[in-house]
């Protein structure tokens, strides 16, 4: 019953993937893996926050256009 909040996996569930992964990429190529995940995931947040920005900014110029026609 002692499972992790992760996808309710075991530790052994979680050791058998780690070990596959070992297997398939070998142990030099899965920090490369991580790395370019991690370069990933930050490349995303970027996007995301731009795209916030740009919605704000649109939203702001719209709500003092309405209000200066008022």
């Amino acid at each position: 019953m002692g499972t992790l909040t992760i996808l309710a996996l075991s530790w052994q569930h979680i050791l058998i993937v780690a070990i596959l992964l070992v297997l398939l990429f070998g142990g030099k190529k899965i920090p490369e893996l991580m790395r370019g995940m991690g370069s990933g995931i930050k490349e995303f947040k970027d996007a995301v926050k731009e795209d916030d920005k740009t919605t704000s900014e649109n939203k702001n110029s719209t709500t003092d256009n309405n209000s200066a026609s008022n």
